[in-house]
C-alpha cells in the first residue's frame, strides 16, 4: 500500500513541476503495479495458501527490479554531475524536506522488506 501512496506523490510532485515525468507511472516507474498487486499476492499467498512460495520469491524479485528501475531513474535524473536524463526538468524534489524521506527512509524499508521476505520464504 506504502508504493500506491507513494506514485501518487510522484505524479502531485510531476505535476508540480519537482520530478520528471519519467519517474511516474505515465513515464517509466512501473512500481505501481508492485503496490496495485501486493494485496492480492497477500492475500492468496498468506491467507488462502493458494500461491507457492516460489510465485512469491519470483513476484518478490520483480518488486526489486521494479524499485531498482525507479531508484536508477531518480539518480540519473537527478541534478548532479552525472545527470543522464530530465535535463528539462530534473529530480529535485528529493533535495527538499519532506520529500528526502523517499529515498532516506522509503525506498530502504520497501527494499529490506522484499529481502527479509524473499529470506524468510527461501529457508521454509
Amino acid at each position: 500500500m506504502v508504493r500506491i501512496f507513494v506514485e501518487i506523490i510522484l505524479f502531485w510532485l510531476f505535476v508540480y513541476k519537482y520530478i520528471p515525468k519519467l519517474m511516474t507511472f505515465e513515464g517509466r516507474n512501473f512500481d505501481i503495479l508492485a503496490g496495485l498487486s501486493a494485496p492480492v499476492i497477500t492475500y492468496f499467498g498468506f491467507v488462502k495458501h493458494k500461491l507457492s512460495k516460489r510465485f512469491i520469491i519470483i513476484w518478490n524479485i520483480i518488486g526489486l527490479l521494479l524499485l531498482l528501475n525507479i531508484v536508477i531513474n531518480a539518480i540519473l535524473s537527478a541534478p548532479f554531475p552525472f545527470q543522464q536524463f530530465a535535463f528539462n526538468q530534473p529530480n529535485i524534489a528529493v533535495l527538499y524536506f519532506p520529500f528526502v524521506w523517499l529515498p532516506c527512509f522509503i525506498v530502504p524499508v520497501v527494499l529490506f522488506s522484499h529481502l527479509v521476505l524473499i529470506r524468510q520464504l527461501s529457508n521454509k
